[in-house]
């Protein structure tokens, strides 16, 4: 039948693309690491160190994930084609919208995949941290970020990444003046480092009794934590610690001790803060890991080897740096003014919906080189 041959056709379309993502994924040698890495485990002094087994387990769990996802895409494609001959065979009709939910899935699944291939950054894997500022824009940009703020954890909820807010300041009458979060889990940096930048909000403001249409911004910063491979010196003289009462969201603790911690870093000006932790203990050594990881990313984007060789350059968060832009009036569009990609949809993107921007950036990235 017509309809079942057309869903045959599109499958075994897929032939080619899937030999190429396997080999993209670099599977068969990722089966040899795996064999390699559990070798290791059964070595008789395994646990003496720890912290390097645990480092190790860690690894052989993400190497085996990989595996076992792009088999389930094969089996997929392979069930689907089975499927497909049996309810041709039987010019089962019935059968048809199960298989076209079963294709749509099986797209969708190989697209997550296949964007996997593109994150061939050094730190790609890492955990990230984001950070968003209220720029040019006074309450309306506050309420902004709380809105970018918002997005980016429905975002992560929906990804499966564990979320934990570092720090949060409220705005002045409404929304976050700042805030940082961690992504916990595997390329949580290679997909979120697309959302580094100035974005611009267009709309009528709730905060305007005249009804007026208003432009804010806020800026999204996007680090990755770094690992002990890492060594990042900073003289202790060059930092100024201050500590301060937690606000915002946080635990029953919050606002009831100086537990926060804020780092100045004075040679190049760099700024972070830590309020998530019970104590202040805790609060400054991750504090100290965001500024180990904000240096390194200078450096990094400078290209320079020395930390104290660092002039911190910082992009105004307001009209002429935006890397995307929102508007919701007079008209309703969201569009990346680095890749030309754009949403009609809003609603769904302030929902979350940033996998067709992040899939054209990278996209992009890998046509660049």
């Amino acid at each position: 039948m017509l309809e079942f041959d057309n869903i045959r056709l599109e499958l075994e379309g897929y032939d080619e693309p899937v030999k190429t993502l396997k080999e993209s994924l670099h599977i068969d040698h990722v089966k040899t690491q795996i064999s390699e890495l559990e070798a290791r485990t059964q070595e008789p002094d395994f646990w003496n160190n720890v912290e390097k087994a645990q480092s190790l387990q860690t690894k052989l769990k993400r190497l085996q994930k990989k595996v076992d996802s792009f088999a389930d895409l094969e089996a997929e494609r392979e069930d689907l084609l089975a499927l497909c001959e049996l309810a041709n065979e039987e010019e089962d009709l019935d059968s048809l919208p199960e298989l076209t939910e079963g294709v749509e899935s099986f797209k969708k699944d190989f697209e997550k995949m296949r964007l996997e291939t593109l994150l061939t950054g050094e730190y790609d894997k890492n955990n990230a941290i984001l950070t968003l500022h209220a720029g040019a824009g006074g309450t309306e940009a506050q309420d902004w970020v709380s809105m970018l703020y918002r997005m980016y954890m429905r975002w992560g909820e929906a990804h499966g990444y564990e979320l934990k807010v570092l720090e949060y300041l409220d705005g002045d009458e409404a929304g976050v003046k700042s805030c940082s979060i961690m992504f916990s889990g595997e390329n949580a940096y290679g997909f979120l480092r697309s959302e580094h930048g100035v974005h611009r909000l267009v709309r009528i403001s709730p905060f305007d009794s005249s009804g007026r249409r208003h432009t804010s911004f806020a800026s999204c910063e996007v680090m990755p934590e770094l690992d002990d491979t890492i060594e990042i010196k900073i003289d202790p003289s060059d930092l100024r610690v201050d500590t301060y009462r937690s606000t915002g969201k946080g635990g029953q603790h919050i606002n009831k001790t100086d537990s926060a911690v804020r780092l100045t870093h004075i040679p190049t000006g760099v700024v972070v803060a830590c309020q998530s932790e019970r104590s202040q203990i805790q609060n400054r050594e991750t504090a100290m890991n965001m500024l180990k990881a904000k240096l390194f990313a200078i450096a990094q984007a400078a290209q320079m080897e020395k930390i104290e060789d660092i002039k911190g350059n910082q992009m105004d968060i307001a009209w002429g740096s935006q890397i995307r832009s929102y508007v919701f009036c007079p008209y309703t569009m969201v569009k990346d003014l680095r890749t030309g990609y754009e949403e009609v949809d809003v609603d769904a993107v302030m929902d979350g919906r940033l996998d067709g921007f992040i899939n054209a950036f990278l996209s992009g990235m890998k046509a660049e080189k």
